[in-house]
């Protein structure tokens, strides 16, 4: 559509509203707010879901891979060094670390807690870039005998500083004519890992393998080999794959999305949600974008009667008040794209300015598992955002610039 000097000129003065005409402006001010605001708030929300996802999936993945494989109960993998190799040189397979991992009681002096206890090698941890860099505070030489790591909010709970002693204890331990007796065993904290995801700083214990083997009593032998992939879209052809390997032994094969299925598929949906719930604020904006129009319309009868006279046709009309709406509608999300990609920008910083303001924890990590507030600016989603507020504010222009193009001259020049 193309707008002459003479309309673009008329439809600006229109936009400046005289003392008289005041009304109308702020109810146009409402309507650039609106759009503004709904645009900036969908933009953020998306954004910080989109980040919440990744950043956790990031997490899940870097502590664990992305397909597992568990021994049947009671027949651990005695061969698991020649499935190891073989593991590895399947296609898409980009890591494979085997591994021991039981559920404990810790206890150190009159404290007790519940902890995961998983048993690698220290290579493995080397090889694997979040394990890796949430081991960064401990020396991995001293990662060898009775030495373990604890979540630093696990340590943190109990008291713990490095040098300290924990006790492990099992309730499947030996069988005596007395009955079962509990497994129980002294372990030096040499350190702390943070890994950024609350459930694992806050439960894990790892330990060497060679240990984790004496321990649970499977010497020379481990429960599960997880598999990391080079491309997380290669999931169901990898896992089809290490079937087919492990096919007749017995073992249990499983991905990331089956033990992760319900959480991810609640952020999904409240997403989804979110997003039509914001969407609603950029329409509400819309339709005071119409009725500040039709008051302008109303307003402006007297105008437009002269114009017509003058010899201006019903396309000029319609397109000067639709220039006025959509110089609302284009601007106002102008305005809420720069707010909303600002705020993803900067949003921890605010997150943190903001706590310090009000004195409260806003992104407690017990509630939401990571201790940031992530944010991933997703460029097709602030697109379909942008062309939506678009869609919607041009929408609303056309009625009223309808309405104004179908004025008559003569009707509205009767009384004057």
């Amino acid at each position: 559509m193309i707008f002459s000097k003479f309309e673009r000129m008329v439809a600006g003065r229109y936009l400046r509203a005289k003392r008289k005409e005041g009304f109308i402006s702020v109810i146009s001010g409402f309507a650039f707010t609106g759009i503004a605001l709904g645009v900036a708030t969908l933009i953020i929300v998306m954004s910080v879901m989109n980040g919440f996802r990744q950043e956790l999936l990031g997490r899940i993945l870097g502590i664990n891979g992305h397909i597992g494989i568990m021994a049947p109960a009671g027949y651990p993998f005695n061969n698991y060094r020649e499935a190891v190799r073989e593991l590895g040189e399947l296609e898409h397979v980009k890591l494979v670390i085997p591994m021991i991992e039981g559920q404990l009681l810790v206890t150190a002096g009159k404290a007790a807690e519940g902890a995961m206890v998983r048993g690698l090698r220290a290579e493995d941890i080397e090889r694997k870039t979040v394990l890796r860099e949430a081991f960064k505070n401990v020396d991995m030489r001293d990662f060898a005998g009775d030495n373990v790591v604890l979540g630093i909010r696990l340590a943190t709970k109990m008291g713990l500083v490095p040098g300290d002693k924990i006790t492990l204890i099992s309730p499947n331990g030996k069988v005596t004519a007395f009955g079962t007796v509990p497994r129980m065993k002294s372990y030096q904290v040499i350190g702390t890992f943070e890994a950024g995801m609350y459930e694992y700083d806050a439960n894990f214990i790892f330990m060497p393998l060679e240990t984790a083997q004496t321990y649970f009593g499977v010497a020379g032998a481990v429960t599960q080999i997880d598999v990391t992939l080079d491309d997380e879209k290669t999931l169901m052809p990898a896992r089809r794959s290490i079937e087919r390997s492990v096919s007749g032994s017995g073992a249990y094969v499983y991905d990331w999305k089956q033990t992760n299925a319900a959480f991810f598929n609640a952020i999904d949906v409240e997403r989804n949600v979110m997003f039509i719930i914001l969407t609603l604020i950029i329409l509400v904006a819309a339709f005071n974008i119409i009725t500040g129009l039709i008051m302008l319309v109303k307003d402006k009868g007297r105008d437009i009667a002269v114009l017509r006279t003058m010899g201006a046709g019903k396309g000029m009309i319609m397109r000067i008040f639709f220039m006025d709406g959509a110089f609302i509608g284009v601007v106002g999300t102008a305005i809420g794209l720069a707010l909303g990609l600002l705020f993803c920008r900067n949003i921890e910083a605010i997150r943190r300015g903001l706590e310090a303001l009000v004195g409260r924890d806003l992104f407690s990590a017990e509630i939401y598992f990571l201790s940031k507030l992530p944010a991933k600016v997703d460029v097709a989603e602030v697109t379909t955002v942008v062309v939506i507020s678009l869609l919607l504010s041009f929408l609303a222009t056309l009625y009223p610039a309808y309405r104004a193009a179908k004025m008559d001259p003569v009707e509205a020049l009767r009384y004057e």
